[in-house]
């Protein structure tokens, strides 16, 4: 039985929204929104991860899942995911891409050394959750993530989406990081997103996403990397006749398009 502790089935985003939980089988999952971030605690975050953090940081939002019998956890959380950003510049995108990025933004704004800093400022991050657990750990695996059980018109007990940050990257695009998370009555799939377009270089698009079983206690963390040179995406786009700009900020349409560059498979058995 699922354990909640108002309407969850009715729990929607809303702007006002500070969260909610429910608990299906010994697994609880929580979710926490709150308000952009406000100078003090910005400069706080500054001061610890050692670079400037996007234009809009929701560093209080948090979205987990915790098993509470064996002590698992998996959380998401913006100053982690920012932790994974590089901060030494060395894999500030590829090489060509950032020069024409330069080129591109010298014709405009006179003040591009102030833009390019010493760390990566698409925030690329390749950020997989923060899991705590003192037994039990995430191993290689090759059970993929079982999407027939997923396809099923199972009702959805509990839905809830957090972003994490979010940067127009100097007016030149878009960089952000957000989670969804549906609950089924056996079974839960998490999506953690990066998605970066920058315009006229690139698409990138990092996906950690989160199955758990509830009955068995498998949990499978999947990990995809995809990427593609912006024209090679427009063209491909203006396929289709359809709104070109608003399809270029529509991350579920882009990523059919983009090819994997990298991926990774995890699984650990709670029960």
């Amino acid at each position: 039985m699922a354990s909640i502790g108002r309407n969850v089935a009715a729990h929607f985003p809303s702007p006002a929204d500070a969260g909610d939980s429910i608990t299906q089988q010994g697994f609880k999952i929580t979710t926490h929104k709150l308000p952009i971030l406000k100078a003090g605690p910005i400069e706080e975050m500054t001061s610890k991860l050692g670079i400037t953090p996007p234009e809009m940081i929701f560093g209080d939002n948090v979205m987990s899942v915790e098993h509470r019998e064996s002590g698992w956890k998996i959380a998401f959380n913006a100053f982690d995911a920012l932790d994974k950003v590089d901060k030494t510049g060395e894999s500030m995108l590829k090489v060509s891409y950032s020069r024409e990025w330069q080129r591109n933004r010298e014709m405009v704004h006179e003040g591009i050394r102030e833009v390019v800093k010493p760390f990566d400022w698409s925030y690329s991050t390749d950020y997989r959750g923060t899991v705590s657990s003192s037994k039990h750990a995430l191993e290689p695996s090759t059970h993929p993530i079982p999407l027939e059980l997923l396809r099923r018109p199972d009702p959805i007990l509990f839905f809830d989406e957090v972003m994490l940050y979010e940067d127009e990257l100097a007016d030149n695009g878009i960089a952000m990081l957000s989670c969804k998370i549906r609950v089924m009555p056996a079974r839960l799939l998490l999506l953690c997103r990066f998605f970066m377009r920058l315009d006229d270089v690139v698409f990138r698009i990092r996906d950690t996403r989160v199955f758990v079983e509830f009955a068995t206690g498998e949990v499978i963390r999947e990990y995809v990397a995809k990427e593609e040179e912006f024209e090679t995406v427009r063209k491909k786009l203006a396929i289709t006749r359809e709104d070109i700009p608003a399809l270029m900020r529509d991350p579920n349409r882009i990523s059919e398009l983009l090819p994997t560059v990298g991926s990774s498979l995890e699984r650990v058995v709670l029960k």
